[in-house]
């Protein structure tokens, strides 16, 4: 059976239709608004993962180029590993509908989203979370939702849902706002220095939308009527948690009191973990346990051995006990696990110039957390091409993160840019882009490069910051310093505590993540991810507010390292020249098949880029090679001056003169009576082909001839005597009759000459 539902948003239909596609599925829906629909098909395996400890979601998103009219580029004309663009968009996805899995779900979950049709208008990727979120909502798979995704632009001081990309582009705000029915569960995007109050205006005006888009669902789950698998509760970790409890907790309590690194609290959490197995194993036998058959028996056998095989369950029981402890210390005690009150940020150091060949480098250090970042200046032939469903476009600016191994201490695989480095060097990226000069006036493309080499706690932050120092260093000339700040909670009931700069295991045992970039002016970059069910509106302020304090006091700190961009570039980067020429010259510079411009390039080793418009870009690490070719170009696109002096090269010698090259593709003649400022009796008696000579241009005739005199330019030239001597010799020349135009040859200087370039 069919079912569809549809609802006006932004003065465009969203629709959800179920029951036509992919119905061997667990559940599917395809989601249309505008002409743009996305396939949501979701499918969860039937048993638990055994010995999972966490659970295994995993959601794919895909475009399909057919979906915008396009063949895929390159050998194999079809869709190949995902683009940033699909990750970014999965990870929008992802993140939301996960804290919406009712703990202890650990069945294997995959989410597939498709775009098979794209307006070139709509984005897919809020299709795709609602798509989701609504084919969880009617499959049989365990799920609190329901959940909508929606994005928020603002143009003129109104706010705009679901904006189009040309509406995107005239907006200074660009967030994604997912939540339920009763609150916010994500927010990510990027604003041009908006206030915390427009922030949170934004968020309330996409929750009034987003709980429409719920009730929808709600109303499509009622019709398919279907009902959810039941999850089988794991009796023996109830059974023994009260056991490692008494074992455990008063260890736990020490240690989550204490003020230790983040190495020292894991070797002491490791050592607790030793302990309770060993005691556990002398004292197993007398609990009393209800057991499936198979522990029944390897129970009674041999309690070691039970217990060896319970060692993954008996670690999550200790986690949940650090949690609670945790939490409880933070709540009762207002401390925290290195001993900082909730609004305490750790110490924070500055560096920059480390790295002496590159362009600019800052080494941010923020408790145990640490960036070495670099910023490199480019040219026009840099810039990043964007190819997918819309339009191929460029982008002047990149922010790569990467996230080594052993910046935790352990030993991990170097294979390919995982999603997580993805998905926090774009949110670093977009904090930092708006707050960049405008091509026109710094005419660089830049790529910042945040390698993290200690993390516990906000790398993406401390990228942030160290993105800004690179950057000053590097001599961009940036608007306003910008830095970052990573926001935690604690809430149990109407208990709350919001942490600044929070650290690895608040992040894992708290209950958000939210980071805020910006400068002393506003906002210009957040998300916020939480593992409960949506917060609400007045946590959200009070976290706000209380990141704007950190935001402050992180920059304060900052000026004090550099707090405006260098004077001088890098003598290791390119230098830009930049030059607008007529654009009915461009032909002339480029010449026929690139031939000039090569050679151009061949013999200064500039790199030059020409715009439609006419902008000329010259870059060249060496001074000497940006002034040749600027040199060349001037001289290519200049117009013959009469009276101005030119060096040019011999091209042609006649009889009655010599042909001269004195500006780039422009010759002119040197009669023989000027050549010298005495009689020439044969003109390769003064210059022949190849020499250079400096002429001067005396004379632009009626038919475009240029005509060129060296002797102009010598010493002892009377050019009054020289023209009362050419007035002698016109006077003198007998009239000229009407079948002799080409005769009087070229002797003495009479007669027409021949025609000639």
């Amino acid at each position: 059976m069919v079912i569809k539902k549809e609802i006006e948003i932004g003065g465009r239909t969203f629709s959800l239709e179920t029951g036509k596609f992919a119905k061997q599925a667990d559940g599917s829906v395809m989601v249309r608004y505008g002409d743009t629909m996305v396939l949501a098909a979701v499918v969860a395996s039937k048993e638990a993962v055994e010995g999972q400890d966490f659970f295994p979601l995993q959601v794919e998103y895909r475009e399909k180029t057919a979906a915008a009219g396009k063949i895929p580029g390159g050998f194999f004309k079809r869709e190949g590993r995902p683009n940033e663009k699909e990750i970014l968009s999965a990870r929008l996805i992802d993140r939301p509908i996960r804290p919406m899995f009712p703990e202890g779900f650990k069945n294997e979950t995959q989410v597939i989203l498709t775009v098979f049709s794209s307006d070139q208008e709509n984005d897919a990727d809020i299709l795709g979370a609602l798509g989701a979120s609504a084919a969880l909502m009617i499959s049989d798979i365990p799920f609190d939702g329901p959940i909508a995704e929606v994005r928020v632009g603002r143009s003129d001081g109104q706010f705009i849902i679901n904006p189009t990309f040309t509406q995107l582009a005239a907006s200074d705000i660009d967030v994604t706002v997912a939540g339920t029915s009763t609150s916010i569960v994500m927010v990510e995007g990027e604003a041009k220095e908006i206030s915390e109050q427009t922030m949170l205006e934004a968020l309330r005006f996409a929750h009034d939308n987003i709980k429409k888009l719920c009730e929808i669902q709600i109303e499509l789950q009622k019709e398919c009527a279907r009902s959810k698998r039941e999850i089988p509760v794991n009796k023996l970790k109830v059974q023994l948690f009260d056991a490692v409890s008494k074992i455990a907790r008063g260890k736990i309590r020490e240690i989550t009191n204490k003020v230790l690194m983040k190495e020292e609290r894991s070797k002491a959490n490791e050592e607790i973990m030793v302990s309770t197995i060993e005691t556990l194993k002398s004292g197993i036998a007398s609990i009393k346990l209800e057991l499936e058959d198979i522990d029944h028996a390897l129970f009674h056998e041999s309690p070691a051995a039970f217990v060896d095989s319970k060692k993954q369950l008996i670690s999550e029981i200790l986690h949940d006990i650090e949690y609670e402890e945790m939490r409880k210390m933070i709540l009762e005690d207002g401390k925290r696990l290195d001993g900082r009150g909730v609004k305490d940020i750790r110490n924070i150091t500055c560096e920059i110039g480390l790295l002496p060949r590159t362009h600019g480098s800052a080494l941010f250090t923020r408790g145990e957390t640490q960036s070495l970042t670099t910023a490199t200046l480019g040219t026009k032939m840099d810039e990043q091409i964007l190819d997918g469903l819309l339009p191929e476009s460029t982008k002047r600016f990149m922010l790569h993160y990467n996230f080594p191994p052993f910046s935790t201490g352990e030993v991990g695989r170097l294979g390919s840019t995982g999603r997580r480095e993805i998905g926090h060097g774009n949110l670093a990226e977009r904090s930092l882009k708006n707050l960049l000069p405008a091509e026109s006036e710094f005419p660089y493309t830049i790529r910042v490069v945040s390698d993290i080499l200690e993390s516990n706690g906000s790398s993406s932050m401390a990228t942030v910051c160290a993105g800004t120092l690179s950057l000053l260093d590097a001599g961009v000339p940036m608007k306003k310093p910008v830095a970052g700040i990573a926001m935690g909670l604690i809430k149990e009931g109407d208990k709350i505590a919001v942490l600044s700069d929070i650290l690895g295991n608040e992040d894992h045992l708290g209950d958000m993540d939210f980071k805020v970039a910006g400068t002393k002016d506003g906002i210009t970059g957040l998300q916020m991810d939480i593992k409960i069910q949506g917060i609400s509106f007045e946590i959200f302020e009070k976290a706000l507010l209380q990141a704007k304090e950190g935001r402050f006091h992180i920059l304060n700190i900052m000026d004090q390292t550099i707090n405006e961009p260098r004077k001088e570039l890098s003598k290791f980067a390119p230098r830009l020249t930049t030059l607008k020429i007529p654009v009915d010259l461009i032909g002339s510079v480029i010449g026929p098949g690139g031939k000039v411009i090569r050679q151009i390039v061949k013999d200064t080793g500039a790199e030059i880029n020409i715009e439609d418009d006419g902008t000329v870009v010259i870059a060249s690490v060496s001074a000497d090679g940006a002034e040749k070719a600027y040199g060349i170009i001037q001289r290519l696109i200049e117009a013959p001056e009469v009276g101005k002096a030119y060096k040019g090269k011999v091209t042609r010698v006649m009889d009655f003169g010599a042909f001269v090259e004195f500006l780039p593709g422009k010759e002119g003649l040197v009669h023989i009576s000027h050549l010298d400022i005495n009689r020439v009796n044969k003109v390769t008696d003064v210059v022949n082909v190849g020499d250079e000579v400096d002429v001067k241009l005396i004379k632009i005739d009626e038919e475009g001839r240029n005509n060129l005199s060296r002797k102009a330019l010598m010493p002892g030239y009377d050019a009054e005597a020289e023209a009362q001597k050419e007035k002698e010799r016109r006077e003198s020349r007998p009239p000229r009759r009407d079948g002799d135009r080409n005769g009087g040859g070229h002797r003495g200087g009479g007669g027409r000459r021949p025609h000639r370039d």
